[in-house]
């Protein structure tokens, strides 16, 4: 397990073991890649980011992740696998997320992305995201690192 603080100074613990925190998480967060590309969307009030969200009833965070996807940039998953899951003991609550890898096989216009500006494409991710103002704080803290590393480490 990684223990470390995040953008906002609060605890996050992360670990790439089969749900330590929580068997039904209400939070995902997909690192996606489409065509050796990566597959961000925009958020239109946080910025650059990869696709993620809220399980929504009665569905599973699996389900939930494929669904992020396609509202968020359009995708079509052909490969999801489960990477981890991590913990943030916020100041106003725990948020619980289960990371994921996907790839993307098809990107399908969309009339609508929802809270996004659709899909961004980039060859590589810059290395100075923590400084970047274009990139969102989800992208700033140590989740993204470790989560590049480990997916790295089972390629």
């Amino acid at each position: 397990m990684n223990t470390f603080r995040d953008y906002y100074n609060n605890e996050v613990t992360l670990s790439f073991k089969d749900h330590p925190f929580c068997k039904q998480p209400k939070h995902v967060w997909i690192i996606c890649k489409y065509k050796h590309q990566w597959l961000l969307t925009r958020h239109k009030e946080r910025g650059l980011e990869f696709p993620g969200g809220k399980v929504e009833e009665g569905e599973t965070a699996l389900q939930a992740a494929v669904r992020e996807i396609k509202e968020e940039t359009g995708g079509i998953v052909s490969n999801i696998n489960y990477i981890g899951q991590y913990y943030v003991n916020g100041k106003r609550d725990v948020v619980i997320k289960n990371v994921y890898y996907a790839v993307i096989h098809e990107l399908i216009e969309q009339e609508s992305y929802f809270e996004t500006d659709g899909p961004v494409l980039l060859e590589a991710l810059p290395s100075n995201i923590k400084n970047n103002g274009a990139y969102s704080f989800i992208m700033k803290d140590n989740v993204l690192d470790f989560c590049l590393e480990h997916i790295k480490c089972k390629s």
